[in-house]
């Protein structure tokens, strides 16, 4: 064995390479240190070949990290990983041996790169061995650099996602503390938008990067866990909407639709709103669309009688421990306005966790949420039920129902105007959409009541949809209007509710 210096002299330059084969070989070594080409094990096989022998490369502990074994002197091994020697050269048994320390990411410390030939190690070859030892160090150094702020990006927004999943749940306290550690005075508002920001699931990350960047930081940026393409972006700054219209405005693949400014406690009714509002959007020439204040059912009938109501409605569920009743109430409220599957994967559980709980709310409330006219009913409630807040209510007399809820003449005329939208169809829309909510928005089940194809039920529902300007294919706030107006003037009967 000799020393680092006495295997320098050994290696003599026999001029075989020159400067041109030194360029040639430094040019392979910076192509696999460029992004593309980064890869610890394919470093070790081209230094192989380059070198004409063998190489590997083995942490503190003696683990294989690249290449084949190679037998070596533990004690000199030892000797390097610990510090005392930075390299060593040795030779024997028709074998010249080049041994050299390599930092490796903690907790690995330092790791031995050794290079095995059965010729001497000539000048280029030292050069090749020190240069793509200290290109290893380098890569090691950035992947660990690298790996790190990956594992610090997945941490924050999986907090992100956790934050906005307790807003779903109405628990803005637990947001609060969660949202203070990391972004002080970001949640310390009572109201604030939600904003929807749709491009294809491949360009997403992008986009929330720059959705983050628009907003200073300053707003609860949320890659969609239901859908693939969707951002969600919850702020109380009024600034963030013109700075998100202005990032779609210079993106051709973005799709913006914004809520009505709401408590926090009414997140997912602002997420509902801004989901109707892309789909606006869409057919919208600058791509971005604001959900669009109308005169909606429950703000005709009276605010009194309204809680009264819905608190007797959802009184069974007053049985349960506050925390439960709140878990029940809004993954209802959620998986009413939104489907299983994709109310499941915005509050972080399983689908078969939402229709446990949805099925526990429809045995205390003794109803069935296949009718469409149930599901709008405890839609109603629920939503009542959050826009009073914590004010206390008297239950109302046993005799008040849903009838005589609708039966104020406001809403009446409001549910006679919206629905006669649909008499200057020759197709008699109003009929199809009557017979296609009895059936629980089966287009098979109502077909079979008409007498025609199911398609053409399909068909006559989305032709209704411009004509009300709501949405009825998909399940939420938009079909359960336009099933309390056919409620209100009395074209469905009442629906079975029996707590």
């Amino acid at each position: 064995m000799r020393d680092e210096e006495t295997a320098g002299m050994a290696g003599r330059d026999d001029g075989s390479r020159g400067v041109e084969g030194a360029e040639h070989w430094a040019q392979e070594l910076l192509g696999h240190l460029r992004p593309t080409g980064r890869d610890v094990r394919r470093i070790v096989d081209w230094l192989a070949g380059t070198v004409d022998g063998t190489v590997s490369l083995r942490d503190h502990d003696g683990t294989l990290l690249a290449g084949p074994p190679t037998p070596l002197d533990e004690g000199l091994a030892a000797d390097i990983v610990n510090g005392r020697i930075a390299s060593a050269a040795w030779e024997g048994d028709g074998r010249y041996l080049r041994l050299i320390r390599v930092e490796l990411p903690p907790p690995a410390g330092a790791g031995v790169l050794a290079v095995s030939r059965t010729a001497p190690f000539d000048r280029r070859a030292f050069e090749v061995v020190n240069h793509t030892a200290a290109a290893l160090e380098l890569l090691l150094r950035a992947e660990r650099t690298t790996a790190t702020g990956h594992r610090l990006a997945r941490a924050t927004s999986d907090l992100r996602l956790a934050i906005l999943q307790l807003l779903m749940v109405e628990d803005t306290i637990a947001a609060r503390r969660v949202a203070a550690g990391l972004w002080p005075g970001l949640l310390d508002t009572d109201t604030a938008c939600v904003y929807v920001v749709e491009t294809s699931p491949r360009d997403r990350d992008r986009l929330a990067d720059d959705c983050l960047a628009a907003t200073h930081d300053r707003a609860l940026v949320v890659r969609c866990p239901a859908m693939d393409g969707h951002v969600i972006v919850v702020t109380p700054d009024d600034r963030a909407a013109g700075r998100l219209r202005g990032l779609c405005g210079r993106r051709t693949d973005a799709i913006l639709g914004g809520s009505t400014r709401q408590s926090l406690a009414r997140t997912a009714t602002a997420y509902g709103q801004a989901v109707s509002a892309l789909a606006v959007a869409r057919f919208r020439p600058e791509r971005a669309a604001v959900y669009a204040e109308r005169t909606h059912p429950e703000r005709l009938m009276d605010p009194a009688v309204l809680r009264a109501w819905s608190t007797r409605l959802l009184r069974p569920l007053d049985t349960m421990p506050h925390h439960t009743r709140a878990e029940l109430l809004a993954t209802t409220r959620l998986g009413l306005e939104f489907t299983a599957v994709s109310a499941a994967k915005v509050l972080g559980v399983s689908r078969n966790t939402v229709r446990a709980r949805m099925e526990r709310v429809e045995g205390l409330l003794g109803t069935d949420f296949s009718d469409l006219t149930v599901r709008a009913t405890v839609h109603l409630a629920l939503n009542a039920q959050v826009d009073a807040g914590e004010e206390p209510a008297e239950p109302a007399a046993p005799a008040t129902r849903l009838t005589d809820l609708l039966a104020g003449p406001a809403l009446h005329t409001w549910a006679r105007d919206l629905l006669a939208r649909l008499d200057t169809d020759t197709r008699d829309l109003r009929r199809t959409l009557r017979t296609w909510i009895a059936a629980g928005g089966n287009s098979e089940r109502a077909a079979q009541l008409l007498g025609v194809h199911a398609q053409t039920v399909r068909e006559h529902v989305r032709s209704a949809e411009p004509v009300l300007e709501r949405q009825l294919l998909a399940a939420g706030t938009d079909l359960y209007e336009v099933v309390l107006a056919h409620l209100a003037v009395r074209d469905l009967e009442e629906p079975a509710l029996r707590p």
